[in-house]
């Protein structure tokens, strides 16, 4: 128990989500619980993470995460481990919100994206359709965002784009998707800017600088592809094709990649599976699948594209994850590190009160907001 890695995890303690500090203490070895002088709150050493306040063996319940993660059937889990089907939802849950959670902490965060490929899944609900949209960086092979809706509309394009945006830097950078029109109007008035002027009241919106949107646009005749159709809706020619080959080599604008990424979450959720029998019950259910396969996928899967290639004997080298070809690690996860990865609330800021501020309330402030 190292407790200068330890941060407090009161969401009223002025010391929250803070480590190195020296504000947290052991409070028992036996019970592996910490203590913040600070508030006066004693935690657990689980506690923020998927194996908060479970009697089962981490090993165990990280055993089961990583078969359903993979593509085991839940019933084949129940039926060689003996569990209550009931229990092995509620693990597949508990690791699709810590990887919600992680996903949104250390891959959402601005960077430098290059090209972004996006596009949509059906998939088969009991009593109707649901729209599986995701989006990922092609230098890096990183999945950076998925959206779950009953319809397909602006609605998902626009909740899948703003999160690209958290992503994204004010960079040049192309967006591919298929022929949807609601990609084209949701990034463009997404990806924007103000514009400040000067001027009172509500700034202008405008676009990001150097933004190239391409389509690809296939047609089908019983069932197969006839004429692929590729369009450059924003951008000039000379542009698009250099941000292409800066992230992509050789080839032409296309969608194969985000494609391959729908092969990978077909392959591991048996509700994405086409011509199946598996259906989706709920929602919510299916946006802790999408979670917890990508983001295993991020950062637990190494991926044969980005394996390093040795400058001295120009031999392939050691695999890469998609998170470690980004940078956001510097090592291949192991599942359970993902599920005991302890993600930091926000920083404290202090309350609003009309007059001045108390001498106690200016040492918070001074100690933790500096």
């Amino acid at each position: 128990m190292d407790p200068t890695t330890v941060f407090c995890p009161n969401l009223a303690c002025p010391a929250r989500g803070q480590t190195g500090q020296g504000n947290i203490g052991i409070h028992s070895r036996k019970d592996k619980r910490f203590l913040c002088p600070e508030c006066h709150k004693t935690f657990s050493a689980t506690k923020g993470t998927a194996f908060y306040r479970l009697r089962t063996a981490a090993e165990t319940v990280t055993l089961v995460v990583t078969l359903l993660a993979h593509g085991c059937p839940p019933h084949a889990i129940v039926a060689a481990c003996g569990f209550d089907e009931r229990t092995v939802r509620r693990w597949m849950a508990r690791g699709g919100g810590q990887g919600q959670a992680v996903q949104e902490h250390l891959v959402e965060q601005p960077r430098d994206l290059g090209q972004v490929q996006a596009d949509e899944i059906r998939v088969k609900k009991q009593g109707g359709m649901v729209w599986m949209a995701l989006a990922m960086m092609v230098r890096t092979r990183l999945w950076l965002a998925g959206e779950v809706s009953e319809r397909r509309d602006m609605a998902l394009m626009r909740g899948l784009i703003e999160r690209v945006h958290r992503c994204a830097l004010p960079r040049p950078l192309l967006v591919c998707t298929d022929g949807l029109s609601a990609y084209v109007r949701a990034v463009r008035e997404t990806l924007r800017d103000p514009m400040h002027a000067g001027a009172q009241g509500r700034p202008r919106l405008r676009p990001w600088r150097n933004l190239c949107i391409a389509q690809v646009v296939k047609r089908y005749a019983q069932r197969c592809v006839v004429e692929v159709e590729r369009r450059i809706v924003d951008g000039t020619p000379a542009r698009v094709e250099t941000l292409r080959r800066r992230s992509q080599g050789d080839g032409v604008i296309d969608t194969a990649s985000i494609e391959r990424l729908h092969a990978t979450f077909r392959e591991r959720l048996a509700s994405l599976t086409r011509r199946g029998r598996a259906l989706a019950r709920h929602t919510l259910t299916l946006r802790h699948g999408m979670y917890l396969i990508g983001t295993i996928y991020n950062f637990c899967t190494p991926h044969e594209s980005l394996r390093d290639v040795h400058p001295a004997v120009g031999v392939a080298g050691v695999a890469r994850t998609p998170a470690m070809a980004a940078e956001i690690t510097n090592h291949c996860w192991t599942v359970q590190e993902l599920l005991s990865f302890h993600v930091p609330p926000s920083r404290w800021t202090p309350p609003k009160q009309r007059g001045r501020p108390s001498r106690a309330l200016k040492r918070l402030v001074e100690r933790w907001c500096s």
